[in-house]
Order: C-alpha cells, then sequence, then structure tokens
C-alpha cells in the first residue's frame, strides 16, 4: 500500500476545550472529550508543528468534519484532579506568520493555580516564543510577554497568535475533575 504523503498534511485546524467531573479518573477524561466534541474519534497525539497554510475554522465547522472512529490528529494539554477545591487548568497556545505561508508552532501546557487567562496568555507566549525563535528574532525571554509582542512586531514579521484553555476547581466531594484544550487537525 502506497501512502500519499501530502494527504498527511493537515489542510485544517480548529481548537476545542472541555471539562468533565466522574468518581472514575478515566470517565472524568471521557466526559471532558465530550465537552469538547471530540470523544468520538481516535486520538493521536503530535507534537507542536502547525502546517504551512493550515487554515484556521470554527469549532463548530471542524467538529462538524469529524466522522465516528476517525483517526484524529491533535496537540492536546490535558491535567487532572481528585483534590477538592483545586484550580487546575490546560492550555494550547498557536502562532504562526500572518499568511501562514511558514509552519507555526503549537504548545501545550497544563497547571496547577492557574486561571484559565493566565494558563492560555502562558501557552500563546511559549508558541510565540517557539516561533521567533526559529524566525531568528532576538529578544529576551525575561520580557512580560505583552513586551515580547512588541518586539515581534518590531522585528517585521506579523504574527498571528490565539490560545484556548480551559480551568476548573476540583470537585468539592472530591471527585475526579479534568480539563483539556486541544488543537484538532483536520487532512481534507
Amino acid at each position: 500500500m502506497k501512502m500519499n504523503r501530502e494527504a498527511m498534511v493537515p489542510k485544517k485546524v480548529f481548537l476545542t476545550n472541555g471539562v468533565g467531573v466522574h468518581k472514575d479518573m478515566l470517565a472524568s477524561f471521557e466526559l471532558a472529550l465530550r465537552d469538547a466534541g471530540i470523544e468520538k474519534c481516535n486520538l493521536v497525539y503530535v507534537s507542536s508543528i502547525l502546517p504551512p497554510k493550515c487554515k484556521i475554522v470554527s469549532r463548530n465547522k471542524g467538529l462538524m468534519q469529524l466522522k465516528e472512529g476517525q483517526l484524529t490528529y491533535c496537540v492536546m494539554a490535558k491535567n487532572q484532579t481528585n483534590e477538592p477545591n483545586r484550580l487546575l487548568s490546560a492550555a494550547v497556545g498557536m502562532a504562526m506568520t500572518k499568511g501562514y505561508e511558514q509552519y507555526g508552532y503549537l504548545s501545550e501546557h497544563h497547571a496547577f493555580g492557574q486561571t484559565e487567562k493566565a494558563a492560555g496568555e502562558y501557552a500563546e507566549d511559549l508558541a510565540a516564543s517557539m516561533l521567533a525563535t526559529t524566525l531568528g528574532i532576538q529578544f529576551d525571554p525575561n520580557l512580560a510577554w505583552d513586551e515580547r509582542k512588541q518586539v515581534y512586531k518590531a522585528s517585521g514579521h506579523v504574527f498571528v497568535t490565539r490560545p484556548i484553555a480551559q480551568s476548573a476547581r476540583g470537585n468539592k466531594a472530591g471527585l475526579w475533575t479534568t480539563v483539556l484544550a486541544a488543537a484538532v487537525f483536520l487532512l481534507d
């Protein structure tokens, strides 16, 4: 069987997130997948490259293209706890150059004690930093994210970045709580 390598390069991507709570850890993950709308797929985790010219589509459009049982490539961040009231978060950051002519980056981040907004900003910053180093942009990694954004803009490269994040507090009764965020690839 000969494989068409071009067919394996994702053409579209969408972002989704979810949360699930259950007495069993695996079942809480399943419920988070359901909340994200991707439970019907056989998920294959891939690393951090966003292919060139990969179009970003809405969650609704992306979910409509998924088929039951299909192999579905994704970059996923997840976090779980059964500790009551513990704040947990998961986030995926996305960074690419405007026009999407060059490959970009996706980053995963999982944290405890971090809000959804903070986790999203961290993941977005991480993806943008990885892209910046690929482009040869010099920057001080100790600068705040907003300051580094200005350095990236001044470099002449126009970045497009966005995060998807999910946070929750651990269930008060000690049930397992799972949060996830994912960038889901579509091959056609």
